[in-house]
């Protein structure tokens, strides 16, 4: 596949007239959107910003290439345009940009897609190339100049690669958080100033198509030093004993002559294995506390879902079948047996995961075993949670103590002491102290759960309902989902899920309605976006507001909030169950008091719709 085949001429955007960051996203995001390469612009901005946020794709000398790969696509195209006047783009040189490039990716594109892509992030390495499009002023320009550049990088490519044994030899690897664009432009920058200053070079590319130009253990045993130019996680293991230089991605675009400098003076630190999370640069921000247990906590959640998900909604048509046709039902057997299997190992896979999040693979087992005698202990999901973090610290102390044995004993750690001592220094504290003692706070809270009057019932309703809308996905809304899944597990109780889910769905629902009703406070765009939230929040989807909130936080985040709260606490005043974690509409017809569930949903949605819609001011007045 050629880069014309991508780069569509329909698209682009000759004169681009936006000067800041987010109205030039916009502005391309609309060619996009009018030439149908995307079907719904608001999820498409959503993954950009998405992507911004974890690192600018402004590269610096006037180049910009926002890029993002999901459903929201169509076809794989990339968008050009030209600004004359320069956009602020928070660009990695602090200049402004004048040419972009918006990479847009669907889900599940094939390897000829990515690799298109790699070749045109390669290209834009080179000045020369870079001036003569800032020169283009047509799109049947920009198409002759990358012709010309495919023809040249194809010539360049069948060159023998000359190698010595007298240069200085060091081994790379490449990668940015979505595999795109900066993986392969760091691979290629580095290559280039290698081949500048005399020293070979092998790159190793961790893109979204895997892997590639593996670099082999015999590379990396004659390497003088290793660059690591990434900004999300690479194998590193391989690399235990070798002087290796960490760094973002970034700079291995912009600072190459640095890192193959101290690369080859070996002005880096020697990566060990087995210790944890040694520093490779004193420039580098160590991360907070907080964000590392968010992190690993995030790690046992994502991984428990689909058990939760599976289990629960086939545990909850089980009771639907046997309030139809009894307990002899062999339906009823069938279903409650699958899902009821499933939620036997969501506080082991928790558990298991939080600890393989802290301490790699070594703290999967022993963190599992723990979550499984946290639930032989009635210690619960808290139980668990504890057990997953005691686990993967366990792990990590043991890495540290068995650090200085003999490299001849190298070989018995991750297949004998790890598992035999992590396991059994996890299970002494899991069985004589955590487990009882949680196991304790687990059945005083349950209990009170169980005997809260109506008036505290709704209470707890509130805050949850809250809870779900005040991040809408982040760490409030997955902490309010988290207590009510580890009530729902020890109790079977499903009226927490109900103010959980009821406050989830109205944040999308809200917004849906408000631009439904109040046409002259939204743009087109938002109101095409708006359709869209009726469907997610139906399911039970609450990451549809966020677009919304990212651009208008005070007032969607506001109206939600209340509008959850008083959906969540309904449900607890009318005494409304959900015996599933999740499904939406899908699943009312489980719910105890499904008729009141749904008042409860619909209040709460009227309450923010009408918050919201009266809040914003109108479209023609917003500037």
């Amino acid at each position: 596949m050629k880069i014309k085949d991508l780069l569509l001429k329909d698209i682009m955007v000759m004169d681009m007239q936006a000067t800041e960051k987010e109205a030039a996203i916009d502005e391309m995001i609309n060619s996009l959107d009018r030439n149908r390469v995307i079907n719904d612009a608001s999820i498409f901005k959503e993954a950009i910003l998405n992507r911004e946020s974890q690192s600018s794709t402004g590269l610096g000398d006037g180049i910009a290439m926002p890029h993002a790969k999901t459903k929201a696509v169509n076809r794989p195209a990339v968008l050009f345009a030209k600004s004359r006047k320069g956009v602020e783009y928070e660009s990695l040189d602090g200049q402004p940009a004048f040419l972009f490039f918006m990479i847009a990716v669907p889900e599940g594109a094939n390897d000829t897609h990515l690799q298109t892509l790699a070749a045109l992030s390669r290209m834009l390495i080179d000045p020369e190339f870079v001036n003569k499009l800032k020169q283009a002023a047509t799109p049947e320009e920009v198409h002759a100049l990358f012709d010309q550049s495919e023809q040249d990088a194809e010539a360049t490519a069948n060159a023998p690669e000359e190698k010595s044994e007298d240069k200085p030899f060091i081994v790379a690897v490449t990668a940015c958080p979505t595999g795109i664009a900066h993986t392969y432009m760091a691979e290629d920058s580095l290559k280039k100033k290698a081949a500048e200053m005399n020293v070979d070079i092998r790159v190793e590319t961790n893109g979204s198509d895997g892997a590639k130009n593996r670099l082999t253990p015999e590379e990396i045993k004659r390497a003088d030093a290793v660059i690591i130019a990434a900004s999300k996680k690479v194998e590193m293991a391989r690399f235990d004993g070798k002087r290796v230089l960490e760094r973002p991605v970034s700079d291995g675009i912009k600072k190459t002559e640095e890192l193959i400098t101290k690369a080859i003076h070996q002005d880096a630190p020697v990566y060990y294995a087995e210790q944890d999370q040694q520093s490779s640069d004193n420039e580098e921000k160590p991360k907070s506390i907080w964000s590392g247990v968010y992190k690993d906590l995030m790690n046992g959640i994502s991984h428990m879902l689909p058990f939760v998900i599976g289990g629960g909604i086939l545990m909850a048509l089980s009771f639907l079948f046997e309030s139809v046709l009894g307990t002899e039902s062999e339906i009823f057997i069938f279903l409650n047996e699958i899902g009821g299997n499933a939620f036997n190992f969501l506080i082991p896979i928790f558990a298991g995961f939080i600890a393989m999040s802290i301490a790699d693979r070594p703290g999967l087992m022993p963190g599992m075993v723990g979550g499984l005698l946290a639930v032989n202990s009635d210690a619960g999901f808290i139980g668990g949670l504890v057990a997953g973090f005691l686990a993967g610290y366990v792990v990590i102390l043991l890495k540290r103590l068995l650090y200085r044995l003999p490299k001849s004993l190298e070989g018995l750690k991750p297949i004998l002491l790890y598992p035999v001592l992590g396991l059994l220094i996890t299970g002494i504290l899991m069985y004589f102290i955590f487990g009882p003692v949680f196991a304790g706070i687990n059945t005083a809270m349950v209990n009170f759960l169980q005997g809260l009057g109506t008036g505290n019932a709704v209470i707890v309703g509130v805050l949850l309902g809250g809870m779900m809308a005040i991040d809408m996905g982040g760490p409030f809304n997955k902490a309010a989902y988290a207590f009510s899944i580890g009530i729902f597990t020890d109790t079977g109780d499903g009226s927490l899920m109900a103010a959980v889910m009821a406050g989830g769905m109205v944040p999308p629902l809200a917004i849906a309605l408000a631009s439904t009703i109040f046409k002259n406070k939204f743009t087109e765009e938002e109101r095409k976006s708006g359709v869209t939230n009726y469907v997610m929040g139906l399911s039970f989807i609450t990451e549809g507001a966020i677009p919304f909130a990212a651009a208008d936080p005070l007032r969607v985040i506001g109206s939600s909030l209340l509008g959850a709260a008083i959906a969540g606490g309904l449900t607890q005043f009318w005494n409304s169950a959900i015996p599933a974690p999740h499904g939406g509409i899908f699943v009312i017809p489980l719910a105890e008091n499904a008729l009141f569930f749904l008042l409860s949903l619909a209040i709460g949605t009227i309450v923010a719709a009408l918050i919201l819609g009266v809040w914003r001011k109108p479209i023609n007045n917003t500037k």
